[in-house]
This record gives C-alpha cells, structure tokens and sequence, in this order.
C-alpha cells in the first residue's frame, strides 16, 4: 500500500507505469474512491505513469475536516511534487475538476495540461449541499444513494448490473467524509480565477449528467482561453465509468498533445 503523509493523516496513493513515463495525475469525484478510474487506464496510451489518491475521507485515506478546496489543491500539490520532476497532465472530474482548478491557481508550475471533466467553476449551492448534508446527518449515506444513481447515470444504466457496484461505493464512503468534502465544494468558486488558466484545457461533459449539466460545464469552458469543449451523448456524471472506451478516446489525443506522445 503506498500512502503520502500529510498534516491531517495519511492519503492513501496509487502510482503506475514506468517510473521514467510522463506523468498523468486523475482527482475522482466526491463519494467514489480512484478506482473510478480503473476501466479507462488501461485503454490510454501505453508508457504513461499514473497517480492516483483518496482524497480525505474517501478510500483508504484518513480523515479529515475543516478543509477548503485551496487544502485540497495543496494535498494534490503535494502528491505532484513527491512523484514527478516535470509538470503533469491533471485529470479531475466533479470536485476532482475543481481540484483541478485550484492546483491551476495555486501551483500552475506543476501542470502542463488540464481535463477538466463534469465539473463547473463553482458546482451547487450553500442550500442544496446543506440539505444534503442534513439528509445524511439525519438518515445516514443510504438516503441519498438513489438520487446520487440518477444524477451520475444516463437512464440505459441504470439496469446495468454495474450499478450495483457504485450504490456499493457510495454507501461505503464515511459520512463524514463525505460531509466534509461537501462543505468544501460548498464554499468553492473559480470564476473569477478560471481566466488565468493558461494551460491546453480539455473539458468533458455527459448529455445525461444530472449533477453537473452541459450547460453548466460549457459555460466554464467558456471562461478558460482556447478551452475545448466535449460532450458525451448518452453519458451521464461518471463517463469514464460509463463509456470508458468513449472517455478513453477523448483523452488519449489530448494526452498525447500535452505530453509530446
């Protein structure tokens, strides 16, 4: 198991590929650990290194609370620093996406790319996390797990029997763990910073995402200079656990750009 020490505990890591290979760094979404990433990694171009993490809270990491977004952005930083000499691709969906964003503000030496999937500037508002939070405090993880498989699943998954797998997820993540990182999101907005970004930007949505629509995605696209913008039709908030073939075909020309592949 391969662990980064940081002030709050331990952050729980991945890392593969070849030691030497450009480096690609994936931020999961609130509520699923890095195995999120598991179906898409193996399609994306050979001799890349990947690292992974749990963010506090989620997976194997420990625990924290009373973090920002900003702490969040200085966790990955820390990630980038202890692995790789060079600047990394970022690759972040939903709050892995503003993760994503604010690593661009805060350390934009550590990046040389950025995917920026199924997220926005600023996701939400302070009364629709804290009814959530409210929901899960009150009833626990399992009141929300349905309305959760609606917002991250096109309608044709949800008979999937992988659905299974991911109510499974959800309903693991500690609810702490989970509150915490949604009082972060919460407090979160890149508007004003998403300007600044000056770094190649890739930014996916899902036709059926119901956590972070089109709509809102395109409207952040707009404000990143020369960001590309891509939707996936029949794809909801998870499409790299959805259609990984698909997501992996949108990454892979992009990660070649990015890392001179």
């Amino acid at each position: 198991m391969q662990v980064l020490t940081r002030p709050w505990g331990q952050m729980h890591t991945r890392i593969d590929g070849p030691a030497n290979g450009p480096t690609v760094v994936f931020s999961n979404s609130l509520g699923t650990d890095y195995r999120l990433w598991d179906d898409v990694l193996p399609l994306l171009p050979a001799g890349i290194r990947t690292l992974r993490y749990d963010k506090p809270g989620h997976g194997l990491s420990d625990f924290a609370d009373g973090y920002s977004l900003d702490d969040l952005a200085d966790d990955a930083a820390a990630f980038i620093t202890a692995h790789s000499q060079t600047p990394v691709l970022f690759i972040g969906l939903s709050v892995g996406g503003l993760i994503g964003q604010a690593v661009a503000a805060r350390h934009p030496n550590l990046i040389n790319g950025l995917v920026l999937s199924n997220t926005a500037a600023k996701i939400g508002n302070d009364q629709m996390w804290q009814t959530r939070i409210d929901t899960i405090t009150q009833h626990g993880m399992a009141a929300i797990t349905d309305s959760t498989m609606q917002r991250w699943f096109a309608p044709s998954f949800q008979q999937n029997p992988q659905l299974a797998q991911w109510r499974n997820m959800l309903e693991r993540t500690p609810a702490r763990g989970y509150i915490a990182t949604s009082k972060a999101i919460s407090r979160a907005d890149y508007t004003a910073s998403a300007p600044q970004i000056s770094v190649p930007t890739l930014m996916i949505a899902g036709e059926h995402d119901g956590a972070t629509p089109p709509e809102l995605v395109q409207a952040t696209a707009n404000l990143i200079p020369n960001a590309q913008y891509i939707e996936i039709k029949g794809a909801g908030h998870l499409p790299c656990a959805e259609r990984p073939a698909d997501y992996a075909a949108i990454l892979t020309p992009f990660i070649r750009r990015c890392l001179g592949l």
